[in-house]
């Protein structure tokens, strides 16, 4: 296990490798990876029970995560090689032709870690209640998370399949949304006001956490306390408020690096501001 100040030298690492594979490859989306990488470092550093060694599509007597707002992939990506499902020399191939580390996840590249092919926004709601269902009729207690982006909320398929699951009581989920409130084109309430969130999902009937997702010991706080919530027959929703370019000056309190590429001073600068500790790939 990782204690809290760990977990956070982790998670520079991890906004690190973001800024270099982005950078790298001219391409990709700094934003959101770097507001989430908090989430992921203590996704699969400390709540997850899964095994990188012993890696199967299946994921049975194991939990499964699957990344609907699969544009944030480099996060997810530094995480997977960083945890040990691949090289970490690997992540220099991000966005280059015929590699397996793809703008967003794919199967067919056999990437370990990845289960589903994500991306196209709204459906990854959907495909992981399909694997909860399936771990319950497997009898396997495992649980699946998923997280979305807030804007994806915005998809009608996100409000069908949360219909879903709560009328068919599928308790071994549990979503979060990262709830930073910008998207490609400007604010989430410039584009689509989404209202009050947690409103909205406690009228569908599942039950709504809240955590701050650029706070370490919060997010595992938070999952501690939903995990202890499952199994009683409602999902569970997480509403994770965190900031769009979190460490990162000048990335931070703007939608501009949604999906733009720093360019070599901007890369430099950037890094200057990420403490590496775990040495770059």
């Amino acid at each position: 296990m990782y204690n809290v100040e760990e977990l956070e030298g982790i998670a520079s690492q991890v906004r690190r490798d973001i800024i270099r594979m982005v950078h790298g490859a001219k391409s990709g989306h700094p934003g959101g990876s770097l507001g989430c990488a908090d989430f992921f470092v203590a996704l699969y550093f400390d709540v997850l029970k899964h095994n990188p060694q012993q890696f199967n599509m299946n994921g049975i007597n194991e939990d499964i995560f699957i990344l609907s707002n699969g544009h944030i992939s480099p996060g997810l990506y530094s995480v997977l090689a960083r945890s040990g499902y691949f090289n970490i020399d690997e992540l220099s191939s991000f966005r280059k032709l015929n590699t397996r580390l793809q703008g967003h996840p794919s199967t067919n590249e056999k990437l370990q870690g990845i289960r589903v092919a994500t991306g196209s926004l709204g459906q990854g709601l959907s495909v992981a209640i399909g694997a909860a269902l399936a771990k319950r009729l497997n009898e396997d207690e495992g649980l699946v998370y998923v997280l979305l982006g807030d804007g994806e909320l915005q998809e009608g398929q996100v409000w069908e399949a949360a219909l879903f699951a709560a009328a068919k009581k599928v308790d071994n989920l549990i979503a979060t949304v990262d709830y930073n409130q910008k998207q490609i084109d400007g604010s989430l309430d410039d584009v689509i006001s989404m209202g009050d969130l947690r409103a909205k999902w406690e009228s569908f009937d599942w039950q709504v956490f809240e955590m701050q997702g650029n706070d370490m010991q919060d997010i595992l706080d938070t999952f501690k306390r939903v995990k202890n919530e499952s199994g009683k027959g409602v999902p569970s929703l997480i509403l994770m408020h965190t900031e769009m370019g979190y460490g990162v000056d000048f990335m931070m309190g703007t939608h501009h690096w949604h999906g733009v590429a720093p360019n070599d001073e901007q890369a430099e600068i950037a890094l200057t501001q990420l403490e590496e500790t775990l040495g770059d790939y």
